[in-house]
């Protein structure tokens, strides 16, 4: 069965900051562009980064340039989204996607993707 479980959710206080894990079970994430998406109440999903699966290319949404990175560990087929300097608007599900075929750019933009995870919550409040 081929799933993505996402993990690290969980509250933090503003100016915090958590790591996301995307694990890969049933195939191998290596052949795969990999996004992190988000959606908080009342709006609508948004691409927060991809990450290509050839050459590192990444693409990082304007909000969260600087504060977040992505990242990939093919050995662990496991991908990781770094949230640093967290804000309040940060809030939102976060979900993990792979992507047979879409490249950075596409899939962050349109939101497309083969495989999806379930979504772990962040929550940013004091």
């Amino acid at each position: 069965q081929l799933q993505l479980v996402e993990s690290g959710g969980g509250l933090v206080q503003p100016g915090g900051s958590l790591r996301l894990s995307c694990a890969a079970s049933g195939f191998s994430l290596d052949s795969y562009t990999i996004g992190w998406f988000r959606q908080a109440p009342g709006k609508e999903r948004e691409g927060v980064s991809c990450i290509s699966s050839s050459d590192g290319r990444t693409m990082y949404a304007d909000s969260v340039k600087g504060r977040f990175t992505i990242s990939r560990d093919n050995a662990k087929n496991t991908v990781y989204l770094q949230m640093n300097s967290l804000k309040p608007e940060d809030t939102a599900v976060y979900y993990c996607a792979a992507d047979s075929i879409r490249p950075v750019r596409s899939m962050c933009l349109f939101i497309k993707a083969d495989y999806w995870g379930q979504g772990t919550q962040v929550t940013v409040s004091s």
